[in-house]
């Protein structure tokens, strides 16, 4: 054998090392520029964070809780709008006319009377007004925008009446991924409530609620049964491992961007979120860590373990057989993608300055 050829062999065996090290790693090359990282678990959930080569400056984006709190975002039932609408020429200005009809299930009234884009994300509660409400899809509302219909779903069965036709979402929780699935997927209240009680009789039959059990049967609404002190225990103890261990990787890993996560339950990928940026990720992680913790604690066995190839694979397939645009020119652009066994929605701001993705869920069907 010639000395060439014995030293081209021996860098093939190397290089071939190498690469072993890097699969075994995690280091698994993806087209959609998202690299997965060894896993979190705790019980029988699985987080698995999400780096990029590249992040987006997102410092302008105002989120639904952050205006809620300053007092700048307002929602409403519709039919209630009037007194919120800003005049545009204070001289000739005259009241709007209320739309007709009143409050609707499906309908509730946002105004942004900040100086920021707002993020409204699928999966986030609004709580209050006649109705506890899930909204429905991720869309970006103009500063000072006029009113808009924030597209949403029910998630309190049974309730029509309220003290005040406000919402809030503070204290809320995301709804967990199977009651997100079917708001953000087939768009469908009936199937919407389907999973909400299914998911009230499985936390009433997992969680030990220690003599809490009347007020937890008591209320058909989503957001108070995860509000359950009984509940909140059992849902914090899977959460709060993960948070804080993903909490101090993000300190790590500050220049690799660390941007989301995909998640797994008892070995199986059910969800990911990846966003523009890592301060975007951080503002909404609590809620969602806990809207996964949910999906976990009501989910009794354990199969096997994922590893970070599977979800890797996952989160690279973003092609599907079709593809659905919802779009604001200037504004945003949401693209629904539907693929084999899973389904892709992204967020684009069409803003001056950005062009970006701002949020990227995925879902396992």
């Amino acid at each position: 054998m010639s000395p060439k050829l014995s030293v081209a062999i021996l860098a093939f065996a190397v290089l071939a090392g190498l690469a072993l090290h890097k699969a075994s790693a995690g280091d698994v090359s993806t087209t959609s520029g998202y690299k997965v990282l060894q896993p979190f678990r705790h019980g029988n959930l699985t987080v698995f964070p999400v780096v990029t080569a590249r992040s987006h400056d997102t410092q302008m984006f105002l989120t639904l809780d952050e205006g809620l709190r300053s007092g700048e975002v307002a929602v409403t039932e519709a039919g209630s709008a009037a007194p919120l609408i800003r005049p545009r020429h204070p001289r000739t200005w005259s009241p709007p006319v209320p739309p007709q009809g009143g409050a609707q299930v499906n309908q509730l009234v946002l105004i942004n009377n900040s100086k920021r884009p707002l993020i409204l994300l699928a999966g986030e509660i609004v709580t209050g007004g006649k109705q506890d409400r899930v909204i429905g899809k991720d869309r970006i509302v103009p500063p000072e925008s006029d009113p808009i219909d924030l597209g949403v779903f029910c998630v309190e069965p049974g309730r029509w009446t309220g003290a005040s036709l406000n919402f809030n979402s503070l204290n809320a929780p995301m709804a967990q991924p199977a009651v997100r699935a079917k708001a953000m997927g087939p768009k469908d209240q009936g199937r919407v409530w389907e999973e909400v009680n299914k998911a009230r009789a499985e936390m009433s039959e997992t969680v030990e609620v220690n003599g809490e059990a009347p007020v937890l049967g008591g209320t058909s609404s989503y957001a108070r049964v995860m509000q359950n002190p009984g509940v909140a225990r059992q849902v914090d103890s899977v959460a709060e491992p993960i948070q804080q261990n993903y909490q101090s990787l993000i300190r790590q890993l500050r220049d690799q961007n660390a941007v989301g996560v995909v998640v797994a339950v008892n070995g199986q990928i059910v969800w990911a979120d990846v966003f523009a940026s890592t301060s975007l990720l951080e503002k909404y992680w609590p809620k969602l860590v806990r809207s996964y913790a949910a999906e976990a604690v009501v989910t009794r066995s354990k199969d096997h373990e994922i590893g970070v190839k599977e979800a890797q694979e996952f989160l690279s397939r973003l092609d599907g057989r079709h593809q659905t645009v919802d779009s604001e020119p200037g504004l945003y652009r949401q693209t629904e993608i539907a693929g084999d066994g899973f389904r892709v929605f992204e967020l684009a701001s069409l803003l001056p300055n950005t062009g970006f993705d701002l949020h990227l869920a995925k879902m396992a069907e």
